[in-house]
């Protein structure tokens, strides 16, 4: 694919959602013009970002990927496929700079936490885990069942921890997933498939991999309590003061682009320790396992370089510009639905069935996985049909999200019911489709999905009832996937049966 075919795509993902911000705001939701000015720009320089990142992708981190998984493969030692894993896990999740920010923002309402800590506990979570997605996948085992006993362990571990530290531990499976994680290893789960001859089988690797975190924390949060740590718990706020601009500043020019140069060094230090990592591994593989030509180095290290310069682009654009409108626009959502009631209730649960329908779109590692799964599956999957699903089972999530927000309800009511369909759902849907399903469930819940939508939903959830518990938001975008595409691949199992049928009438 081009880079003017992956423009326009990404450019019909993301104008819609600005489009809705846009309309909202200048019209029937007052938000600050400056705001969405500034809105606009993020928008924009998100568009540039991700095209830029996508095409550094197909040319850098793809190719490692699958090559490394594949070589490791030709290697037959299960040992030494097994250990690198752990240690891609650990350490590209460890550098991810969302982890980073879920671990600020845990030690924001626990201060008893530490940081360092919770970051490696994550981190050998995933690493953990996706040895046993990999495992999985060398010796061809089940990735239903597999899956099955990952969450039965995993809900009967629940019920033994805080109930305060449940909605952290499951947003912490979707705060792994950025986007430099989902793409090695979705390619690494394929180069190992390809060896085998057995593509099909290389989905459900990032779905595994994020039940890994979520399981750890718990492990961590039950440590904490039987430590004492819960004890004197205080009920801090959640929502952390978005630093604006000064409106003092000399004219409209100002106000609307400092945020963005506030914010390069930074961002640019995030996307630095995000792309590091990945590069380091490839040049020790390279000398130890690849030894590929020097021409296919240049092309893979060009790659690396259009990631770096368009995941920084994009993080700019993200934090510049999109979190504060979301902020701002959920905010003041938020307070006329508890204020007047009424019909303002339907818009703000609306517009966040809307954007959470479109904005699921817009995130890397789900046109990632969108772009392998046709590709795997011969064009039989369109990518269209996939992204329907997504859609659907997002918006649900966030229509939910902003129920929960103004209504305060108990997460667990929908989180517990919601896993419980979804194992269900697994006894009818072909095994290739419920592995995309649980990867969609890690992709979902991307940058985009963890600053707009998040900040978003902490604007609603400050004026309603919700409070400021932002926690377990993550968590219900996650989930809906998980029914959404299993129900594509039932779908798509009952028309293949009706074929089959007519052509043997004929």
């Amino acid at each position: 694919m081009n880079i003017l075919t992956k423009l326009k795509d990404t450019a019909i993902s993301v104008l819609p959602v600005m489009a809705i911000v846009c309309l909202l705001g200048f019209t029937v939701v007052p938000v600050e013009k400056i705001l969405l000015f500034r809105f606009i720009v993020g928008g924009l320089l998100l568009i540039i970002g991700l095209t830029v990142f996508l095409l550094g992708v197909d040319l850098g981190i793809e190719p490692v990927g699958e090559r490394c998984g594949a070589e490791l493969t030709k290697k037959r030692s299960l040992a030494l496929l097994l250990a690198v894993a752990f240690l891609i896990g650990f350490i590209v999740t460890a550098a991810e700079p969302d982890i980073q920010v879920f671990g600020n923002q845990v030690r924001g309402v626990f201060p008893f936490v530490n940081k360092l800590a919770i970051t490696f506990v994550i981190a050998a979570g995933v690493g953990l885990f996706l040895m046993l997605g990999l495992f999985r996948i060398v010796l061809s085992f089940s990735i239903k069942i597999t899956l099955l006993v990952a969450y039965a362990l995993l809900f009967i571990i629940v019920m033994f921890a805080p109930e305060s530290f449940i909605g952290i531990a499951f947003d912490s499976g979707g705060a792994t997933t950025g986007p430099m994680t989902v793409p090695f290893i979705l390619a690494l789960g394929l180069g190992v498939s390809s060896v085998r001859s057995d593509n099909d089988n290389s989905f459900g690797l990032t779905g595994i991999a994020s039940v890994g975190p979520v399981t750890a924390v718990i492990i961590y949060a039950i440590v904490l309590k039987l430590n004492g740590s819960f004890a004197e718990l205080q009920d801090t706020s959640l929502v952390q003061n978005v630093a604006e601009a000064s409106t003092q500043t000399a004219g409209i020019m100002a106000q609307v682009f400092g945020p963005f140069r506030e914010i390069i060094g930074h961002v640019l230090k995030d996307s630095s320790i995000s792309i590091a990592p990945l590069f380091i591994m490839f040049l020790v593989f390279q000398f130890t396992l690849l030894k590929m030509t020097a021409r296919q180095m240049i092309r893979i290290i060009i790659g690396f370089v259009y990631s770096f310069i368009g995941l920084t682009i994009f993080l700019i654009g993200v934090s510049g510009g999109f979190m504060q409108a979301g902020e701002a626009l959920g905010k003041t959502l938020g307070a006329m639905a508890v204020s007047r009631g009424g019909w303002w209730y339907v818009l703000l649960i609306g517009t966040g069935l809307v954007l959470g329908a479109i904005i699921v779109c817009a995130e890397p590692a789900v046109w990632v996985l969108s772009e392998q799964v046709e590709q795997v599956s011969g064009g039989t999957i369109k990518r269209k049909g996939l992204l329907t699903f997504l859609s659907i089972g997002t918006a649900v999530a966030i229509g939910l999200s902003m129920w929960r927000a103004v209504s305060g309800f108990d997460f667990k009511l929908v989180l517990i019911p919601g896993y419980a369909i979804a194992m269900l759902l697994m006894i009818f849907c072909p095994p290739m489709f419920s592995g995309i399903a649980f990867d969609s469930g890690g992709v979902a819940s991307g940058p985009l999905t963890s600053t707009f939508i998040l900040s978003f939903t902490l604007g609603a959830a400050a004026s309603g009832k919700g409070g400021n518990d932002s926690f377990g938001v993550i968590a219900l975008v996650a989930m809906m996937p998980l029914i959404g595409i299993q129900v594509m691949g039932i779908i798509y199992k009952l028309k293949l049966k009706r074929a089959e049928v007519k052509q043997n009438e004929v």
